[in-house]
């Protein structure tokens, strides 16, 4: 049985034509038959793709043949083509959805004004270095964050990206403006984001987790700072990173520990769910 990966990457770089690449990108995602959601702007590109690992590695290639993502930061996970429902290639106007595309700035070498991307050992050295002067503030939604987050993290309530404007701008996050703020998403595109938003509105020092959680991940497993499961926008819905992973999360109905969503469509949410009160 062949062997299937998924593909997850981002490039912030200034693109003139963003439709042409829309097209050319459908197409090699297509010929290679794969699976996933890629989105593009003026501003980079988004994706995450699933398929057989020859034909990933194919597209992968392709992709990086661009000059402007040959240096895409590519990260591998388990699953494949199966794990998403279709191809889905569009044009957006963000590729994560800030609702903020006019304060964005981005050049040949990423976001302008954002934080200082941290490595996951560097994150390590500044929370020694530093100690409770360092606070880890979540950049994903926050159900996400039930099922998986830093230890003493700070968690936005927060259901979709677009909320995070109003949320900075309601001042309820002004006390942490002379902390060491270390921004972090699941792989790095929210965060980066984030954090040029966060120090547009004068938030000192702010960081950000180059590679996100699934860099961190890659790097110390449930044996850092992280605690929990990884929640995913694609049919595997989490994933962990060893299996001394810690579950966090608790249904809904009977309180016992899950990390398992379902979808609510009464409600139009993700509610956890526990094996026994799902059957």
């Amino acid at each position: 049985m062949a062997v299937s990966k998924i593909v997850l990457f981002y490039v912030f770089t200034p693109l003139a034509d963003p439709e042409a690449i829309r097209l050319w990108q459908h197409t090699l995602a297509e010929a290679n038959d794969l699976h996933g959601r890629i989105l593009i702007s003026e501003h980079g590109i988004n994706a995450t793709v699933g398929g057989e690992i020859d034909a990933v590695k194919r597209y992968v290639k392709g992709t990086r043949s661009y000059a402007p993502f040959k240096n895409a930061d590519i990260k591998w996970s388990d699953g494949g083509r199966d794990d998403f429902p279709k191809l889905s290639v569009k044009v957006r106007s963000e590729i994560v959805t800030f609702g903020a595309p006019e304060e964005l700035k981005v050049d040949g070498d990423g976001v302008v004004g954002g934080g200082r991307a941290l490595a996951p050992e560097e994150v390590h050295e500044l929370v020694d270095e530093r100690g409770d002067d360092v606070v880890f503030f979540d950049g994903r939604n926050a159900f996400e964050a039930e099922i998986g987050r830093f230890a003493g993290a700070v968690v936005p309530d927060v259901r979709t990206t677009r909320d995070f404007v109003a949320e900075l701008d309601s001042g309820r996050y002004d006390h942490l403006k002379d902390k060491a703020v270390v921004t972090y998403c699941t792989g790095g595109v929210r965060c980066e984001v984030l954090s040029a938003l966060m120090r547009s509105r004068g938030f000192d020092e702010v960081y950000q987790m180059d590679g996100g959680i699934v860099r961190y991940g890659e790097k110390y497993g449930d044996r850092g700072l992280w605690e929990g499961s990884l929640y995913v926008f694609d049919r595997r819905m989490h994933l962990e990173f060893s299996p001394e992973a810690k579950t966090l999360g608790r249904c809904e109905q009977c309180g016992a520990p899950t990390s398992t969503f379902r979808n609510d469509r009464d409600n139009d949410r993700l509610v956890l769910t526990c094996a026994s009160c799902e059957d």
